[in-house]
């Protein structure tokens, strides 16, 4: 056969491969309000570097005439790219060949590209676009999703591996993005349930809808599962591209350093500002970060769940960071299930991948309530503690007013080995608040003014005294705790500082399997 004709063939299998289910059915896509696979590849990638594997595969089911019904790629585009001139694996879902459902082909491409990932040590994102197992290939579908599963499991910790959900992720299909690091949705057009409506009414006898049964909304602000949350595709691959910025390629890599425009020693004049006066003020965390970080950006993760709790990404002399701060502006600040859940999780992948962790303390305590203790704070609340705890990256932290009670343990303290622990004027460090411990402490006190009738004016007096005495940083510097008591204005500063002194840090463990982290 001539080398023209089989170059013909070759273009016209490409063709085909890139038509996917068909151009009426990539058209339903977009009446829909959805990209195609490949659209969306394009979005990700920088222009013109992505490169295609595996085009030509095609599914092995002969049950159900299914052997007459064959698409070229089986419903999945896989391969390799760059962002921000940097290398990533991705595999993006065709809902337009069988409602992008999963085969045993369909399967061993992701595989492909996942192990590829490992081996080069480089990220893989998942855009997530399916109806779930392929029926008609039984337990192949199913064995396909377990071989996806365990090698998320073992590329955990190892490369960032990140899901975008941009349609229907339904049954088995929800248990790969649950297990990798980062799940993004879009509004309107995302769905994650491990069952659908139907199945929900003929069970339970419950009429609930796909939106609020597993849409964006519900993940991102009940349930947690989701991190993001984007208003359309090219929003949210954007968004991908920029998460994508802070992360180092894998877990020998170091996080990537940008260029430095921000002064290193600006002083930070919004958080004098900020901070209120009175001790029992709300103010927005989120006002400090910005203040503090390289040019006021700050990159927040699971925004719209637990609010009570900050975390998200910066960069601090062009070096990124993980934050993580108590947010006073809502439930006070206060430690919960859901908080300590978030927290938890984002200090291990920051710990996992070599980011330093920066941690803002101002908490009350924990959450009181039979709600709390019936949902298992204790052990909620131990894994924000154990994940902390066992982190050997370069840990600052920042106490700007409240740190009482256990919950002063929990976040980055000097006891559980933060490497540099910092105070402002208005940190209050105690057992307690002044209100319940005055309580404990002067009862006969109080008991006498409530019988001369002037209890207001001696419980003023005994808190300022408890004040005066414990709630301030003062004590805890005395013993070491605090390791510098510091004008807010300089924070930038010290923390850069810091950070740059601990760039060779190295702290290793006991040699053990793995740590049994409460869950």
């Amino acid at each position: 056969m001539p080398l023209d004709t089989q170059l013909k063939e070759l273009s016209d299998r490409k063709r085909l491969a890139e038509l996917g289910g068909g151009k009426e059915r990539l058209e339903k896509q977009h009446a829909a309000g959805k990209l195609t696979a490949r659209e969306r590849i394009e979005l990700l990638m920088d222009p013109g570097s992505f490169v295609e594997l595996d085009a030509f595969v095609t599914h092995r089911c002969t049950d159900f005439e299914m052997q007459n019904q064959k698409f070229l790629g089986d419903g999945v585009v896989t391969g390799y790219g760059t962002v921000n001139g940097r290398t990533i694996f991705v595999f993006s879902q065709d809902f337009t060949v069988f409602g992008g459902s999963l085969s045993g082909a369909h399967a061993s491409k992701i595989c492909k590209v996942m192990d590829l990932a490992v081996k080069a040590g480089a990220p893989i994102v998942g855009l997530n676009d399916s109806g779930g197992a392929r029926i008609q290939e039984g337990v192949e579908s199913l064995g396909g999703y377990a071989e996806i599963f365990w090698r998320n499991t073992q590329a955990s910790g190892v490369i960032p591996q990140i899901s975008v959900i941009l349609g229907p992720c339904a049954g088995g299909a929800v248990y790969s993005p649950a297990i990798t690091d980062f799940i993004f949705m879009v509004e309107s057009s995302s769905y994650l349930f491990v069952t659908g409506p139907d199945v929900i009414k003929t069970v339970t006898h419950e009429d609930v809808t796909k939106e609020a049964l597993g849409g964006s909304e519900t993940h991102s602000e009940k349930s947690g599962v989701t991190h993001f949350v984007r208003a359309s595709e090219p929003e949210c691959l954007k968004s991908v591209r920029e998460l994508l910025s802070f992360l180092p390629a894998n877990n020998l890599d170091s996080p990537p350093r940008s260029e430095i425009k921000d002064p290193l020693d600006r002083a930070c004049s919004e958080v004098v500002k900020i901070l209120p006066d009175s001790p029992n003020k709300p103010y927005d965390m989120l006002g400090i970060l910005r203040d503090v970080f390289d040019d006021g950006q700050f990159f927040e993760v699971h925004a719209g769940y637990a609010k009570n709790i900050v975390v998200g990404f910066a960069r601090l002399g062009g070096k990124t960071v993980g934050v993580v701060g108590n947010q006073p502006n809502h439930l006070a600040g206060c430690l919960d299930i859901d908080a300590s859940l978030k927290g938890a999780r984002f200090v291990r992948f920051c710990d996992s991948f070599n980011i330093p962790l920066i941690t803002f303390v101002d908490v009350p305590g924990f959450l009181p309530g039979t709600q709390q203790e019936y949902g298992g704070i204790i052990k909620h609340g131990a894994k924000l503690l154990y994940a902390f705890a066992e982190a050997t990256v370069p840990k600052l932290t920042v106490i700007t007013r409240k740190a009482y009670g256990g919950a002063y343990d929990v976040m980055a303290s000097k006891h559980i080995r933060a490497d540099f622990n910092f105070a402002y004027p208005t940190a209050e460090i105690a057992v307690m608040g002044p209100e319940g411990a005055i309580n404990i402490l002067y009862r006969k006190e109080i008991a006498a003014a409530e019988k001369s009738g002037k209890l207001a004016e001696e419980r003023t007096r005994l808190a300022d005294l408890y004040r005066k005495t414990f709630a301030n940083p003062y004590k805890a510097a005395e013993l070491g705790y605090i390791d510098e008591v510091i004008v807010p204005e300089d924070t930038r500063r010290r923390l850069i500082t810091s950070l740059r002194t601990l760039e060779g840090k190295r702290e290793r463990g006991p040699s053990r399997k793995h740590g049994n982290i409460p869950l």
